[in-house]
């Protein structure tokens, strides 16, 4: 896929800012188990934390693809990273944006575009992984208000985000259809966090578990139709597949870097180990798959811009790039040898980090079975 020159500006930009601001931090932040809350307003000030948003609101106005490159560039300087902007980004301003109140766009997008507020969005519970319509945290009805209670779990930001975008069950006998969206401030009195995962990658951003015990929330925090809640978070799969899809690129992307340096000046019998056929050719495969994901990650976004049907291509590029990935860091773990088991060289790091990715936004297992269901559309297959 050929880039536009405002793509390509917007890659440079976030590329630019990855290794200045965060890839000479990653290592410090990943031990200290967190990132500056100030790191996402300077992200904000580049347009990176509303990228797909009407400048109205703050936002940069980019195509979806803009988004993806963007993202790949930031996991490259951190996973975690990635992850708060990724969440901020879309679904929660997208899903605002698209479906918000003029009220609510007033109340949270110029604040999450900025960077003065983070979005979290709260669908996966404790018990639902992949089934994310067999949640049951309720939100009931009193006069004005709706009472939520419940517990969800794997929740990005959740203890450093202002804003939630919630989904709950309204309607218990209403099936899929009995499932609503909010979007409310975290300071709501009943928003509890209860732990925070001490989790094997992305350690610098926090990943809780957060219980809402009889917090009470305006009906007019509903996002969008009472009861459409599951396709509002459902609907944004695709672009989140995508986004991961291009996280795992930068990931590795960053490890074959790593790799490519570290055999420039480790000498082994007389010339530096890249220039052995055995470690060259394992880092042309390297280069390879990842450029190979990268082509997958921008031909799903090009469609998602197009507004074509894209979820058979989103859970292509997600699938394949999150799987490469761990083979690439595996490699570049094995390029440094010893010295890439210590925590002294980036590879170990980038090798738990990209370990999540064949899990969230749907396992590989969820993307296979997408991926078969979506054959007949997959031209020349159909006969």
């Amino acid at each position: 896929m050929q880039l536009t020159d405002a793509q390509r500006q917007i890659q440079e930009t976030a590329r630019a800012f990855a290794r200045r601001e965060i890839e000479p931090f990653a290592a410090q932040w990943d031990r200290e188990g967190s990132a500056p809350r100030e790191l996402y307003s300077r992200m904000a000030e580049i347009g990176l934390m509303g990228m797909m948003i009407d400048p109205t609101w703050g936002g940069a106005g980019t195509d979806f693809t803009s988004y993806a490159l963007a993202i790949e560039e930031i996991s490259a300087g951190d996973g975690g990273i990635s992850n708060v902007m990724a969440a901020n980004n879309s679904p929660v301003a997208v899903a605002i944006q698209s479906l918000g109140t003029d009220q609510q766009k007033a109340d949270y997008l110029t604040k999450l575009t900025s960077g003065e507020w983070i979005g979290s969005i709260h669908l996966t519970e404790p018990h639902t992984g992949s089934d994310a319509a067999a949640i049951s945290t309720r939100a009931v009805r009193d006069g004005d208000e709706f009472v939520l209670n419940g517990q969800k779990a794997f929740i990005t930001a959740g203890s450093i985000s202002d804003v939630a975008m919630i989904i709950a069950v309204t309607d218990p006998d209403a099936g899929k259809r009995g499932i609503s969206a909010f979007i409310t401030p975290t300071a709501n009195p009943g928003y509890r966090v209860i732990s925070k995962e001490d989790k094997l990658g992305h350690r610098t951003n926090d990943t809780c578990q957060v219980v809402f015990e009889n917090m009470r929330v305006p009906a007019s925090d509903l996002l969008g139709e009472e009861g459409r809640g599951l396709g509002i978070a459902l609907g944004n799969l695709s672009i989140g597949r995508i986004g991961v899809a291009a996280q795992a690129t930068g990931g590795a992307r960053a490890a074959l870097r790593a790799a490519n340096a570290y055999a420039k000046e480790r000498v082994t019998f007389g010339k530096p180990i890249g220039q052995h056929q055995a470690v060259g050719f394992r880092m042309a495969d390297m280069a390879t798959e990842i450029e190979a994901a990268r082509q997958l990650y921008l031909h799903a976004a090009g469609l998602r811009d197009l507004e074509m049907e894209c979820a058979t291509e989103a859970s292509m590029a997600k699938l394949f790039a999150s799987e490469m990935a761990e083979r690439v860091t595996s490699a570049a773990i094995q390029i440094h040898g010893g010295y890439g088991f210590l925590t002294d060289y980036p590879v170990e790091k980038l090798y738990r980090d990209v370990r999540v990715y064949q899990i969230y936004e749907g396992t590989s297992e969820v993307q296979k079975i997408m991926i078969s269901r979506g054959l007949d559309n997959i031209d020349g297959i159909d006969p």
